[in-house]
């Protein structure tokens, strides 16, 4: 697995660098071999929203973002570029370009996962006949075979988030792009197969599993891109990348970028780079990332676990004969709901509120609604505050939010996580809303699972930083990588969940009131 470090001038390259190309920010880390970060940058990642649902971004300014942030981490640290035994890459998944294969001209900004450009064509085909004639046999193929394989595609559904649809609709709506296409000169790729390009000034085009599974494009069984899929679609096979394992070496940067050459040794895709920096490396394993959204991870180990409920099967990384699947549910509004509520004054500072929340015995009955979701998908989705009265403090308001993002979780964990069949180890939290001690005690307390915080909540830029080291031979095996895990809080079960029945049961009537009038 180990590629050697390299040396020069009598320095060994005992560093590595893990980037986070998140939904909001940019993070660069330097690590140590203890995988202690000795310098850091980050650049705040501006959407842009040229019609309304539609959110873009610039390449170029991600491309500058990108190149600064790795200068200033490196810089900020002490060391020189020649230090560096590899680079590992963590993004946003589904985020996508498309781009001229002989110029390297993109044909529009990056798409974002957030984009709604394709809701009619998401609510269209999960309403088409087609559709249901592939659910109904897909459902006798599983019923008659009672291989897990055929069920995924028995309750398979469009999403706004995958890139599938948006890639669809590009190749409707831009002739250039759908010219050169036909023409076999149109690359497609995911920010970091779009990075590495020019990292490499043109010279790999490539992505890897965990970023691939993650379009709803990729087919995780045959690890191969979906042909049927892309048929239905009209999307041209011959535009997506070659797919290699997470951790490997896809070559190096040009030396003119960061003055000597860096090892890219590893991408993937953020929700899965957080899995692995988690060291969530056992089947049972669970890791709860609370970002701009919530993302729950369950290691399902060699078995791709699906369902009709939901859960979204993936593949969380490929290191030479070693596939890890994982399966994932998310939840949406999360950090985005609490960074609104600052926007508007309900507090100053995001770590005010777990006081602010605490100060309180209850929410006063006031509900925070995320969204009132009609399906599964629904991109038309909206959040909601209800129950406000007179009396309706700012610490109301507060807690309220704060105590929708436990209530959900731990409904989905009841939901969705018990079918996995899998005996479960205590919950692994990461992302900024993770530093908020009343949401994990809650979350605790309702689902009765230790959860572990860790000391460095940036978990994808650590994976892609694990990855890279264990590429390059800084680490040897993920043995190593579990010793270096540092938790700075846990969270126990301190109260039975029965005590939140009212509060629950208030937030449960207010969501299914919505619901009926939404």
């Amino acid at each position: 697995m180990g590629s050697g470090q390299r040396e020069s001038g009598g320095r060994a390259a005992s560093f590595v660098v893990g980037v986070d190309v998140g939904s909001t920010v940019l993070k660069c880390h330097v690590y140590d071999r203890a995988a202690a970060p000795r310098g850091s940058s980050c650049r705040k990642l501006e959407s842009l929203y040229p019609r309304p649902g539609w959110v873009e971004l610039d390449p170029e300014v991600l491309w500058s973002q990108f190149i600064e942030a790795v200068k200033e981490a490196v810089e900020v640290a002490g060391v020189h570029m020649r230090q560096i035994a590899g680079l590992g890459i963590s993004t946003q998944r589904s985020t996508f370009i498309t781009w001229h294969k002989r110029t390297g001209k993109p044909f529009h900004n990056f798409i974002s996962w957030q984009d709604l450009r394709s809701a009619e064509l998401v609510n269209s085909w999960n309403r088409s006949l087609l559709l249901k004639v592939i659910h109904f046999i897909f459902t006798v193929l599983h019923f008659l075979t009672k291989n897990d394989r055929y069920l995924a595609p028995s309750s398979f559904t469009f999403s706004t988030k995958q890139a599938s649809l948006k890639l669809s609709w590009v190749f409707k709506n831009l002739h250039e792009a759908e010219e050169a296409a036909k023409e076999d000169n149109c690359c497609f790729g995911t920010i970091d197969t779009w990075l590495l390009y020019r990292l490499t000034k043109g010279s790999v085009y490539a992505t890897d599993y965990s970023n691939a599974s993650s379009t709803g494009i990729f087919e995780p069984f045959t690890k191969c891109w979906n042909t049927t899929l892309s048929s239905l679609l009209s999307i041209p096979m011959s535009i997506y990348p070659p797919v290699k394992d997470t951790s490997f070496n896809f070559g190096s940067s040009d030396s003119d970028i960061f003055g000597v050459p860096i090892p890219i040794l590893a991408l993937v895709a953020d929700q899965q780079a957080a899995m692995f920096g988690e060291c969530c490396f056992h089947p049972g394993d669970v890791k709860l990332t609370m970002g701009t959204g919530a993302f729950w991870n369950v290691n399902t180990g060699e078995n791709l676990f699906s369902s009709w409920r939901g859960l979204y099967p993936l593949i969380g990384w490929k290191i030479g004969d070693e596939v890890v699947y994982l399966t994932e549910g998310s939840l949406t509004n999360v950090g985005t709901a609490i960074k609104w509520a600052q926007e508007i004054n309900l507090f100053t500072n995001v770590d005010e509120t777990a006081k602010m929340a605490q100060s309180i015995t209850d929410s006063e009955g006031v509900c925070f609604l995320p969204s009132c979701q009609v399906s599964v998908n629904d991109p038309y989705s909206c959040a909601s505050l209800t129950g406000l009265k007179p009396s309706t403090t700012r610490n109301h308001l507060v807690r309220a939010m704060l105590e929708s993002v436990a209530f959900r979780y731990s409904f989905s964990f009841k939901l969705n996580l018990l079918l996995c069949f899998l005996p479960l180890s205590p919950h692994r939290a990461d992302g900024g809303v993770s530093n908020n001690s009343f949401i994990l005690q809650i979350t605790s307390d309702l689902i009765n699972k230790k959860i572990e915080k860790p000391v460095n909540t940036d978990m994808s830029s650590l994976g892609a930083a694990f990855l890279a080291g264990l590429s390059s031979g800084l680490w040897t095996d993920k043995e190593q990588l579990k010793k270096l895990r540092r938790v700075e809080a846990v969270f126990e079960p301190q109260k039975d969940s029965e005590e939140y029945k009212p509060a629950m049961d208030n937030w449960t009537r207010a969501m299914q009131h919505a619901l009926q009038h939404w």
